[in-house]
């Protein structure tokens, strides 16, 4: 478990709970896609979540969604189970505060 802290402009606090649901969804996603395997669809949401998480002051979620996206459009599915388990870590972990 993680210890993460993320400063977050305080204007985007009533959008931040459901950010971070929705992201949690989109790392189930990718681990159901990860099993079938589909990573063309798995790069296509990692691909949403490198764009994403920064602009909601969620850096790690963009570095994960950026190394998640590479590894599915190489083919590389082994790295691909430890850098969800960071993601959902990170999510389920994430201290906010609001400046």
């Amino acid at each position: 478990m993680g210890d993460y802290l993320a400063k977050v402009d305080k204007d985007l606090e009533d959008l931040i709970p459901r950010y971070l649901e929705s992201v949690k969804q989109y790392t189930a996603d990718m681990q159901k896609l990860l099993a079938v395997p589909d990573l063309t669809a798995l790069a296509r949401i990692a691909h949403n979540l490198k764009g994403s998480g920064g602009g909601y002051g969620f850096m790690p979620i963009t570095t994960l969604g950026a190394s998640i996206e590479t590894a599915a459009r190489a083919g590389d599915s082994a790295g691909i189970p430890d850098l969800l388990a960071q993601l959902q870590d990170y999510t389920l972990n994430v201290k906010i505060e609001f400046v």
